[in-house]
């Protein structure tokens, strides 16, 4: 049943995968844009808040990422003493950002499934790893190269702005012969 082509919707074994941490990801943002406490994200003991209830506004609002103290370091729910010092050392950025990014290459390899059960080439699938790849680079390549999870691109309108900003003004990346080729 899983991998039929006659339902009205393919799920396929990766969308047994994908569907449950999509919606991981999906309903801990909510959450945590709605109610999450301000965050130490530079670990100097100075919180900024990001989410709703803390006196953001939709577009100001923003998923704080996790703090520098944690750095690379995996840090699930329950390698924190408390659930209070896994949001203050900003967790749920972590969770987020990890569960989407394999949603969505569990989306890609759900598209690759469907092609190859329908006795299509993989076209489709190889097409949309462009917009995964851009995302795979600001969530994790960029955070690993720079060390900390601190340095990943907030999740909000604002957020994503200041990231761009910041990332400009210290890599250039306008002036790069690849970006300018792009």
């Amino acid at each position: 049943w899983i991998t039929s082509t006659e339902n009205r919707l393919y799920i396929g074994w990766f969308g047994v995968v994908m569907i449950p941490t999509l919606l991981t990801a999906t309903s801990v943002f909510i959450i945590a844009f709605v109610a999450a406490p301000p965050v130490d994200i530079d670990g100097i003991r100075e919180p900024v808040a990001g989410s709703l209830l803390y006196g953001n506004n939709i577009i100001s609002g923003a998923i704080i990422p996790s703090s520098a103290a944690i750095g690379i370091h995996f840090y699930p729910i329950w390698e924190a003493a408390s659930l209070d010092e896994w949001l203050y050392n900003g967790g749920p950025y972590e969770l987020i950002v990890l569960h989407f990014l394999l949603g969505v290459l569990c989306y890609i390899g759900r598209e690759w499934e469907l092609s190859y059960r329908l006795g299509m080439r993989p076209w489709i699938s190889v097409a949309f790893t462009a917009p995964v790849a851009a995302a795979a680079a600001v969530f994790l390549v960029y955070p690993i190269g720079q060390g900390s999870f601190s340095d990943g691109m907030p999740l909000g309108i604002s957020g994503t702005f200041n990231f761009m900003l910041v990332f400009q003004a210290e890599h250039n990346i306008l002036m790069h012969p690849f970006h300018q080729l792009g």
